[in-house]
């Protein structure tokens, strides 16, 4: 009976098993509508295949898109994942065309954004490391600061840094932590609390004329630890400018000189960069540290706008430090999401 349902009849009246390949592409040609053989499967969607060809260009050349008008580079590059989004909208268009050319076509895209973004999708989170750190943007209109403190020290951070602080919230936010973190300093609108001492603390200069970063040592019991945390100046999309970022692109050559004359070995970055590492604005920085996301995490860890995050803009650097886990943290007060990260610390040549 099971034999049966696989009969077809021949051509000289007779029947036989339909051979496997046949069965695969009779499939193939009724998904597309067509009749075997039929050529307009080819000459069909000839503008999908070309949207797909074009998709996966921008794709592998996003370096090269200039950033003179607009920084339209550097806007692409800041939501550069979310373009997979258009991979299945060109499936459901090649296949509503009935066209082999663009399903063809949107092979392309598909294999460039797997090559690029697939490593992202793997859990890359390992056991072990010896210093937690966290970063938050806590946002200057943070209606709860009290809370959003308490929840971030929840996150059992050795070191925290925090970004947008403003002159009246300070006093919070040290009440708040003061029992977990016994050292701490405030430098401008960033903060550093750590459970081990702090020296060296000192600003660092981004050429705005206020301080939104500085440095210190945490000397932790695996070691010495040079930290910087940083938020550089807030990008904007005008319709009559594009995507403004030339003091964020400027203050990020400042921060990624005085990273690279830090003498420590291992030195970690946590902030709010207003980019993501994608981004060739940063480079200054990113030439030169790893993405503890990238290296250690499971998923993308998309931090902004906490509502609906979209793009990891806040980031935690490492130089030197090896990455062990990384992952978000759950929603405060502000609309920025907390990100914490697991390192070891190393040492020798």
């Amino acid at each position: 009976m099971a034999q049966q349902a696989y009969m077809t009849e021949t051509d000289d009246g007779g029947s036989g098993l339909e051979p496997r390949g046949n069965r695969l592409r009779r499939l193939f040609d009724r998904l597309l509508g067509g009749r075997r053989g039929d050529p307009r499967i080819w000459r069909r969607g000839i503008l999908v295949a070309a949207c797909a060809v074009l998709l996966a260009v921008i794709m592998v050349l996003h370096s090269h898109i200039p950033n003179a008008v607009g920084n339209l580079g550097s806007l692409t590059e800041t939501f550069l994942p979310w373009l997979g989004l258009l991979v299945p909208v060109l499936l459901v268009l090649a296949l509503v065309r009935r066209s082999a050319t663009a399903l063809i076509a949107v092979l392309l895209p598909s294999v460039v954004w797997l090559n690029l973004f697939g490593g992202q999708l793997s859990d890359k989170t390992a056991a072990g490391g010896d210093l937690t750190v966290a970063t938050h943007n806590v946002n200057a209109d943070n209606p709860d600061p009290a809370g959003t403190a308490r929840d971030v020290a929840a996150s059992g951070a050795d070191v925290l840094a925090l970004e947008e602080l403003t002159e009246e919230a300070v006093p919070t936010y040290e009440k708040a932590l003061a029992s977990t973190y016994r050292y701490h300093s405030v430098q401008g609108t960033v903060g550093v609390w750590s459970k081990y001492p702090l020296t060296g603390v000192r600003g660092v200069d981004l050429d705005m004329g206020w301080t939104r970063a500085m440095r210190a040592t945490v000397t932790a019991p695996a070691g010495q630890v040079a930290v910087y945390v940083a938020h550089l100046p807030s990008v904007r999309v005008k319709m009559e400018a594009g995507f403004t970022a030339r003091q964020r692109d400027r203050s990020a050559d400042f921060l990624g000189e005085a990273i690279a004359r830090e003498p420590l070995r291992n030195v970690v970055l946590l902030g709010d960069l207003n980019g993501t590492m994608n981004d060739r604005a940063l480079n200054a920085v990113t030439a030169q540290m790893r993405s503890t996301q990238g290296a250690a995490g499971n998923g993308f860890g998309f931090s902004w706008p906490a509502s609906f995050p979209m793009a990891r803009i806040d980031q935690i650097m490492v130089k030197g430090l090896k990455p062990e886990s990384s992952w978000t943290l759950p929603r405060t007060g502000s609309d920025h999401l907390p990100i914490a990260a697991r390192v070891r610390v190393t040492t020798g040549g």
